[in-house]
Formats: C-alpha cells, structure tokens, sequence
C-alpha cells in the first residue's frame, strides 16, 4: 500500500471514468473501483480531493485491509471478520494499484512495485509479544458454531 498524503485537483478525479473505473459521488465523497477493487476521495474545501482509503480489495462492496500473516495474507473486514486472499484478488490488487497511480500521477517506488504490500503486517511468535496471538493482535473475533 502507498501512503498518500497527495491533495488532487478535482481534474484528475473527474478523468478517473475515462481511464476505465468506475466512480460514483455522494456529498463531497468519491469512489473509484475496477476489478473488485476501490479507493475513496473526500473533496477539501479548495476543490481538491485527499485519498481516504486507500486501494484496497472489496468484499461485497465494502473495504478490506491486506493482512500479512507471515504464512498467508488475509482480508480484514470492518466487522472483524478475516478471508484468506486468493492470488486473483491480489493480481487485481496490483493492477488496479498501479492504473489509478498512473491516472492521479503518483510515482511508483522501487519497493512498492515488487509485489503485495499489506496495510497491516504482524506476525511475531514469540510468547508475550505484540503478534503473539496474530488474530487477537489485529482484532479477528474468534469463529463460532460450524
């Protein structure tokens, strides 16, 4: 994931369509998706807009998180739910990524381009750690009733 503290002028938002995604406008809020993937803007009272969430996989229609396990990378819901992610969702991920920084001019660095970046990374096994408990750590609920 990149860090974006970028303000974009309302000409780069409003091109987003012709670059293939799709984008829908509620009160001052846009949100940009292709290939069951998204990002949203807020537009500042100068007529720019700040990236708010960052490119991220949906799930029926809501936003995940990238987690990286150390064993497996996981989606992370708002309701604390987590799904393991698929090479397809991550591919996507990359692709969608790499056309919205080209659409909004934001330069790819060296160690962004070599793969999935997660928004959240922690593994750490070692007893009486932060990580100890990787699900408890990012706040996973714990599964019940099968």
């Amino acid at each position: 994931m990149w860090n974006v503290n970028n303000r974009f002028e309302s000409r780069l938002i409003e091109a987003l369509p012709s670059a293939g995604f799709i984008v829908n406008s509620t009160g001052g809020v846009t949100r940009a998706e292709k290939y069951g993937c998204g990002a949203e803007f807020r537009r500042t009272s100068d007529d720019h807009y700040l990236m708010t969430i960052l490119p991220a996989i949906l799930m029926n229609g809501q936003f995940t998180r990238l987690w990286d396990a150390g064993y497996q990378k996981f989606l992370l819901t708002d309701d604390g739910r987590k799904f393991p992610a698929n090479a397809d969702q991550l591919l996507r991920m990359r692709r969608f990524n790499e056309e919205i920084r080209t659409a909004l001019g934001v330069p790819t660095y060296y160690n962004e381009a070599l793969g999935s970046t997660s928004l959240v990374s922690v593994y750490d096994r070692v007893a009486g750690r932060p990580g100890d408990v990787p699900d408890r750590t990012v706040g996973v609920k714990p599964i019940t009733g099968h």
